[in-house]
């Protein structure tokens, strides 16, 4: 039974990582692992709750492998909920790296629940637990498996191009060779396809 959930999952999480690099593009100052963790933080926290059973996830019938599932995340993926993890999250950071950097932090762990909003069927909650009943929301583009899947590839390829392009420039300014600058980009653009292609495949 776990195999067979395991294969029927259904996260951005590429789609997620090339939005924190295209963000480290344009925010040097913020570590990009840390701009990684926050763009997943709201599945980081997903997935206690989903182990202890508080958060689930259905399969879709008739719907195999990528984009299969229905996710009631009703704490960690509601509008509200998403509000107050990114809040906590920068309260975090606040202290290691800053003002600025903590409210990017924040905005790019906001940013999981607009992605999300993009291709999840409408099973995210306005509030936690969802409570009053309200419309959930969702626009569905996981029905769409190929529309979804071309969406987090530029999403990565996107990211991994303005990060090279914005870290070349920094290497350069150091008189040092950009070297690094590519090596990481091209890490972040195959890693990036190599989790997407895990996800469609699975």
């Amino acid at each position: 039974m776990a195999c067979r959930e395991r294969k029927k999952r259904a996260f951005m999480i590429a789609g997620h990582f090339g939005l924190a690099a295209l963000v480290k593009g344009r925010e040097q100052s913020t570590p990009l692992w840390a701009l990684m963790l926050a763009s997943v933080w709201l599945d980081i926290v997903f997935v206690p709750l989903f182990l202890a059973g508080i958060e689930t996830m259905q399969p879709v019938r008739g719907h195999q492998g990528y984009g299969s599932s229905v996710i009631y995340a009703d704490y960690t993926h509601s509008f509200v909920g998403m509000l107050v993890l990114s809040a906590i999250l920068a309260a975090i950071c606040l202290p290691f790296w800053g003002r600025r950097s903590a409210i990017v932090i924040g905005l790019v762990a906001a940013s999981h629940w607009v992605l999300d909003l993009l291709v999840h069927r409408a099973d995210m909650p306005i509030l936690p637990g969802n409570i009053a009943h309200l419309p959930r929301l969702g626009f569905g583009l996981w029905r769409f498996s190929w529309l979804s899947a071309a969406i987090e590839a530029v999403l990565v390829l996107l990211g991994a191009g303005v990060y090279w392009i914005a870290a070349r420039s920094v290497s350069m300014n150091a008189k040092q060779k950009p070297r690094l600058a590519a090596a990481v980009a091209i890490l972040i653009a195959t890693f990036g396809i190599l989790i997407l292609y895990l996800d469609v495949s699975s």
